[in-house]
């Protein structure tokens, strides 16, 4: 069996884990030791290391050491860094970008300016500012907070802020933009728009674009989309593929632009392969571009995975041959729901103080859902302690009906799920209006 690593670890590469552990011999390294990504390398006879994956000595004498093969890297700061140049530089085969091509990402600024090349009519008006007084004019020029912020960077999801939402009045507006732009040396404001926002997801091996079932993030941190925005609370996928407010040619048109965007980074040579995953609005009939994604969601990749039916190891080796078509990389046509349980400060403080929780995971999946862990590490037995202040682990479950697999997410954590640990109770309920 060949060896694969995985760097990261987050829910997103512990579902990513599972499902390369059928096929490979699974190692990883990782900062603490993730409680899913453990048992699944010692279910497959893998090896994992505890230590930073971003030391690229650390990583290539890992790789050297255990002669791996294979790499799959689905975390942007990794990818940003380089650690797919590292393997390739090895002779691995790879999953992900390349640093270049991760600035899809990375970059908002280059970002738009693709998107303004291949599809000017999708581009909400923006502005990439690089000093103040320029900044202060555009702000002025608003009547009220009707605009965005967009950091120019990697911010975990939790960087854009919305006016009227997130910050109240140009003056909380402009300070935050001005906080962006003396970190980073530039900001982007963007016009606000209204309307449904959605993601599509691609797997890509460079050449071809395959649509995964399309997801609905719950990105707010309480019920009833209230408080901060968060790396994501829930998430839903379909069995038609679709969701409620979408149509197939909605999804055609992001798929376009995302497929042409792929043509575009890989021009001169293959940078980007893997998953491209891209933001959008849809206000009206009219689709609005948001951003792209060089890497798998989180919590999208729970549900997406989830419903993959293609082994891991025929979906990698088509990627690897550039042969990736719909006809093999297949899904089930299957409802996927999933509800994440955070520490209480998530979003809210920056305190990192651990948390220790206790959790019988074997009572919770006995209800026929899957837990997958992501800040938090195993002290003994059914007690954990959370890493950071982050999401903990999230429940999955899928099924014929929605209604059945929500009622079955919620169905485990009650009762199941410590007191001192908070979750959305309403993940799905917008779908009843």
């Amino acid at each position: 069996m060949e060896k694969c690593l995985l760097l990261g670890n987050g829910g997103r590469e512990a579902v990513i884990a599972e499902y390369v552990s059928k096929d490979y011999s699974l190692y990883s390294v990782m900062p603490y030791a993730n409680p899913s990504i453990v048992d699944f390398v010692e279910k497959s006879n893998g090896k994992y290391l505890i230590g930073d994956p971003f030391n690229k000595e650390f990583v290539k004498k890992f790789i050297l050491d255990e002669k791996i093969e294979n790499c799959i890297i689905s975390s942007d700061n990794l990818l940003q860094d380089g650690l797919i140049d590292l393997a390739r530089k090895l002779g691995l085969k790879t999953f992900g970008p390349t640093s270049k091509g991760a600035k899809i990402e990375w970059s908002k600024g280059y970002a738009l300016d693709i998107v303004s090349k291949l599809a000017p009519e999708m581009i909400i008006k923006n502005q990439n500012i690089t000093d103040l007084e320029t900044l202060k004019k555009v702000i002025d020029e608003y009547e009220t907070d009707n605009f965005v912020v967009k950091p120019e960077g990697l911010t975990g999801g939790k960087g854009v802020k919305v006016g009227g939402i997130h910050f109240i009045g140009k003056n909380e507006g402009f300070e935050y933009a001005k906080s962006c732009l003396e970190s980073a040396g530039n900001v982007i404001i963007q016009d606000k728009v209204e309307g449904r926002e959605f993601t599509v997801t691609g797997l890509t091996d460079g050449k071809h674009l395959v649509i995964t079932p399309t997801t609905f993030d719950y990105p707010y941190r309480f019920d009833e989309d209230k408080g901060p925005g968060t790396g994501g609370m829930g998430c839903l996928g379909f069995d038609n593929g679709l969701l409620p407010f979408l149509t197939q040619e909605d999804i055609d048109k992001c798929a376009k632009l995302m497929k042409e965007t792929i043509e575009y980074v890989n021009k001169d040579r293959l940078e980007f392969n893997g998953v491209i995953y891209g933001g959008f609005f849809k206000c009206n009939d009219v689709i609005k571009f948001i951003e792209f994604n060089a890497r798998f969601g989180d919590p999208e990749s729970l549900n997406i995975l989830n419903a993959i039916e293609t082994p891991f190891a025929e979906l990698f080796e088509h990627i690897q041959n550039q042969t990736l078509n719909e006809n093999n990389c297949k899904f089930s046509n299957i409802n996927t729901f999933t509800v994440y349980v955070v520490t209480p400060n998530y979003a809210i403080s920056s305190s990192k103080e651990p948390i220790k929780f206790v959790l019988d995971k074997e009572e919770i999946e006995s209800h026929d859902v899957k837990i997958y862990f992501s800040s938090t590490k195993c002290l003994e037995g059914n007690t954990y302690e959370s890493v950071g202040n982050s999401r903990l682990f999230a429940v999955v479950a899928k099924d014929k009906s929605m209604d059945e697999a929500k009622k079955r997410v919620y169905n485990a954590m009650e009762g199941n799920i410590d007191k001192a640990l908070h979750y959305r109770k309403d993940i799905g309920n917008m779908y009843k209006h």
